[in-house]
């Protein structure tokens, strides 16, 4: 047997193409468009790497981007004084301040800061409380991108057993009150669960994000389950390599012969979170214009 790939980046280029059929709609109704606001601070490279990626992405989908790129010696009363005037501002829909911030700054005092109704990443603690009573909120845009191509692969996800490694406020937690609302059974495993592979063995849905590279072997999974690896390890490099191969959490090559569907390392959950992102904006968009969220978003 071999696992079916999940394709996590056909999957997101469908979503984003629905998402910028409704911007237009959105732009037609409310005579503007959808607003997204990204606040860097600093030059960290990666931090970089993905704000342009958000930049374009935003564009592309037919919605608004407004960069704001401050020095890393920027003052927390400066950073939140942005932050009021962006909630402020009725043409911006989405707030997302790109971590990690420096050092002298505090990342919660910083996130607390977003008006939860422009909080498009999804981490206040007014939407993780919203996703833990079950109200409508924003949820972090990895786990709601795993749990859509969950969906699309199993449809029904009522009384299957699923175990997710990892339990950060980002991934993790909300993945797992994602499968609890989704009527699935679930246990969070962690560093300090006792003889992790067996609880892995009994799930019929894995979702590995616990940052350590092919941590997850095949003799740890259940026949048949579907693993949504949500790790990026870079390894070291070898002979003729000028940097190490990019790998997740799962030992891809052994699982692929154990589980029935897989996620890729690149290519699976990875191109999920941006097009979520622009999808979490514009409902933040149509609710800030008080206009029906439509189907399919």
């Amino acid at each position: 047997m071999t696992a079916e790939r999940i394709d996590g980046k056909a999957f997101a280029a469908s979503l984003r193409e629905r998402v910028g059929e409704h911007a237009a709609q959105f732009e037609a109704s409310a005579g503007r468009k959808a607003g997204l606001a990204v606040v860097l601070v600093g030059e960290d490279p990666a931090s970089q790497v993905y704000v342009r990626s958000k930049h374009k992405a935003t564009v592309a989908a037919g919605m608004e981007s407004f960069e704001h790129r401050l020095p890393a010696d920027t003052s927390e009363e400066d950073l939140l004084a942005l932050v009021d005037r962006l909630n402020a501002d009725e043409a911006v829909d989405g707030i997302l301040v790109q971590l990690p911030l420096p050092d002298h700054l505090d990342e919660q005092a910083v996130i607390a800061s977003i008006s939860p109704d422009k909080d498009v990443d999804g981490f206040h603690v007014t939407n993780a409380g919203r996703l833990a009573v079950g109200q409508s909120g924003f949820v972090p845009c990895t786990p709601l991108g795993c749990m859509m191509l969950l969906t699309e692969r199993l449809g029904d996800l009522s009384g299957l057993e699923a175990v997710v490694i990892g339990r950060s406020n980002i991934v993790g937690k909300p993945m797992a009150q994602l499968l609890l609302d989704a009527n699935a059974t679930v246990t969070i495993a962690h560093s300090r669960t006792k003889d992790l592979p067996s609880v892995v063995k009994r799930a019929d849905i894995v979702v590995a994000a616990v940052g350590r590279a092919e941590m997850v072997k095949a003799d740890w999974l259940k026949d048949g389950a579907t693993v949504i690896d949500v790790g990026i390890n870079r390894l070291p490099p070898t002979d003729g390599e000028e940097k190490g191969r990019l790998v997740g959490d799962v030992d891809y090559a052994g699982a692929k012969s154990v589980a029935g569907a897989i996620t890729p390392v690149p290519g699976g959950v990875g191109p999920m979170t941006i097009a979520v992102l622009l999808r979490n904006t514009l409902v933040a968009a149509y609710r800030n214009a008080d206009l029906q969220v439509p189907d399919g978003l």
